[in-house]
């Protein structure tokens, strides 16, 4: 048993927005893009130390909060962040609605590429502005750019931004160097500001490689904002915070604007203290952690080849979270979504929250013990010989 990771406290109870959704206690939650694991203990003390303090104040981000970030993209990814280039806010998904806010007016389009993260379409419609979808296409088990389709999109005069998922959450893609270099390329070409979410970035398997979009040169730096947090990574989304960054000063100031008018520009002590330790001391455990979702990953892949062979997986190239095609069952994701919940407590996210794209697929969440997975794994194969038999 690997203790640090097959060992988990129990998190029913606990107001857990994945735990406690449900009221039936038999419910296995696999669908929120949180980890079951505690998180890494430098962290842990970290925060001990915080609240020790006893006060629990406004708080002024420190110099040394700064220094993490950078050092940490620099050590890790090679990607040189200049110190006035970061923004901090309460996460990503309010970074994104504020650099949408600054960046465009109401009616203006916004590029997507489908199946994706389903908040970015509330992002662009709580700023007036119009989805415009990219979808992706499946070839040989992993999901590509449509290039043709993008290339057309890109050009129409109302677009303004490129909303890239990188890597992509829920398809499994890891962008290589040379596809984000073509949508650079693209986006100069057509006068168009690429925003980057890079929340799993640090979720990536060998001999995949995670690419920060702001690390290909400063032509692009100058045109793109990236958003990034250790919550994903280090499994605290809760203590909210994340950072845009920014090289061009003129769209840094209309984005620090974009937040003061959305009130998203304060971050709480915690959040801070907690990006620090994982980026300063929590390097070795996140290796150890990408190591054991690696075997889960393997877990799955294997499950499903052997006992699942009509449900086939997605490639997952990085992400704790698995896209599977769940046609063969002949329901749509909304009505399996409920069949499995009512039939063998099972809770997945049915694939049509993430566009028209994603209809009959369901996201697997296997950030989590082993065991657990795999109890997951035999209530979905139960489903499917008592569907079957009923049919």
């Amino acid at each position: 048993m690997n203790t640090l990771f097959d060992d988990t406290p129990i998190r029913r109870g606990s107001a857990s927005y994945k735990w406690d959704s449900d009221a039936d206690d038999n419910m296995l939650p696999l669908w929120v893009a949180d980890m079951d694991f505690r998180t890494a203990p430098a962290i842990l003390e970290a925060l001990r130390r915080r609240v020790e303090h006893g006060v629990f104040g406004y708080t002024r981000v420190p110099e040394a909060y700064y220094d993490a970030v950078m050092q940490w993209f620099r050590r890790r990814h090679g990607w040189e962040i200049a110190r006035e280039s970061v923004l901090y806010t309460s996460g990503v998904v309010p970074a994104l609605s504020a650099v949408i806010k600054a960046l465009t007016k109401p009616g203006d389009g916004v590029i997507v590429q489908t199946p994706v993260y389903n908040c970015f379409f509330s992002s662009i419609r709580n700023n007036g502005c119009e989805v415009v979808s990219n979808p992706l296409r499946l070839e040989q088990g992993a999901w590509q750019i449509d290039w043709g389709d993008l290339e057309r999109k890109a050009a129409a005069p109302h677009v303004r931004l490129l909303l890239l998922c990188n890597p992509h959450n829920p398809v499994g893609r890891v962008w290589t160097r040379e596809e984000l270099a073509a949508l650079a390329e693209l986006a100069q070409r057509y006068g168009l500001t690429i925003i980057s979410d890079e929340i799993h970035g640090e979720l990536v398997y060998a001999p995949h490689r995670y690419t920060p979009l702001g690390s290909l040169g400063a032509d692009i730096r100058q045109r793109s904002i990236s958003c990034v947090s250790a919550s994903k990574a280090f499994n605290i989304a809760g203590l909210q915070i994340a950072n845009i960054i920014a090289e061009d000063a003129a769209m840094r100031r209309r984005i620090d604007r974009a937040l003061n008018i959305n009130e998203v520009c304060d971050v709480n002590p915690f959040g801070v203290c907690a990006t620090i330790a994982a980026y300063n001391e929590s390097g070795e455990w996140l290796d150890r952690l990408l190591d054991y979702l690696a075997g889960n990953r393997d877990t799955l892949c294997a499950y499903c080849r052997e006992h699942l062979p009509e449900f086939p997986l997605s490639r997952i190239e990085c992400t704790y979270l698995a896209w599977m095609d769940c046609r063969a069952l002949g329901l749509s994701s909304g009505e399996l979504d409920k069949a499995l919940r009512a039939r063998v407590a099972l809770r997945l996210s049915p694939g049509s929250i993430y566009g028209p794209e994603g209809e009959g697929y369901m996201r697997w969440n296997f950030a989590c013990p082993r065991s657990r997975l795999l109890e997951g794994l035999e209530r979905f194969r139960r489903f499917v010989r008592e569907q079957t038999a009923r049919h």
